[in-house]
């Protein structure tokens, strides 16, 4: 009984693995392309490390009553220092996630209703970044590394996408890596 129980199971495995291998109309092919440079360079939000913290001003909520209403944009940088190469092109790549909203701004994860964060480039003109397309779409425009040294400059505001914004805090996050060209 053994033999005929193994081969009626390695036919199953088989008849399986052609019905997957032939391919299924639920599935499709995942490829994953990326590179991996010798970049490097010291980085420094607003003077506090890789990690820091923007503050926004505190508004009425009375501003946002509007739909599209925004306000309270402040900018902060990012410096970066010995860089290695000292020459060519930097910009940030701003990772979609948990609080990466369909619009590209940020989920409001504090109490105040209505109301999202935005960030802003401000290196070649004030520009929208959208937080949900991928590298190279998001407006992050970029800076020339010079002599080692480079600035990255932004801005982050309240905006109220429906208006009618409620009062309350506004906290969010948002993770980013250094794009080197």
């Amino acid at each position: 009984m053994k033999k005929i129980a193994f081969p009626i199971i390695a036919a199953m495995c088989v008849a399986a693995s052609a019905a997957h291998a032939a391919g299924s109309s639920n599935g499709g092919v995942l490829t994953v392309n990326g590179q991996l440079t010798a970049n490097t360079c010291d980085v420094s939000g607003e003077g506090q490390g890789r990690n820091f913290t923007v503050t926004l001003p505190t508004l009425s909520a009375s501003e946002f009553s509007d739909a599209g209403s925004f306000g309270g944009a402040t900018g902060f940088s990012i410096a970066l220092s010995n860089c290695t190469p000292a020459t060519g092109n930097v910009h940030t790549f701003w990772e979609s996630g948990a609080t990466t909203l369909a619009n590209g701004h940020l989920l409001n994860n504090g109490t105040a209703t209505k109301v999202e964060v935005q960030l802003l480039d401000k290196n070649n003109g004030v520009k929208s970044i959208d937080v949900s397309k991928p590298d190279g779409s998001q407006n992050s425009q970029s800076v020339a590394i010079a002599s080692g040294t480079a600035n990255l400059n932004y801005a982050a505001q309240y905006i109220s996408p429906t208006g009618g914004a409620g009062v309350g805090t506004v906290t969010t996050s948002v993770t980013y890596s250094l794009a080197y060209q």
